[in-house]
């Protein structure tokens, strides 16, 4: 379902962002939603350490090996 989202903006940033959308080849709507998403996700990732560690594809492994690798390091 979607949901109707009305702001109002100066005629500046309206030239821009059509400008913008014209040279993506998509509407503004479109063009809008898909910045929308880019700076949600940015945000999620930088406010959420659990999503930033996600996005680094680091390796894992489990607790008690890492801990008695550690342990081993140690001595």
């Amino acid at each position: 379902m979607s949901h109707r989202l009305q702001v109002l903006i100066p005629e500046e940033l309206d030239s821009k962002l059509t400008k913008a959308a014209t040279r993506s080849r998509i509407s503004k709507g479109e063009w809008v939603r898909q910045v929308l998403e880019a700076a949600i996700r940015q945000t999620a990732v930088a406010t959420d350490p659990l999503s930033e560690l996600a996005s680094m594809n680091a390796p894992t492994g489990d607790i008690d090996c890492m801990l008695a690798e550690i342990d081993q390091g140690r001595n």
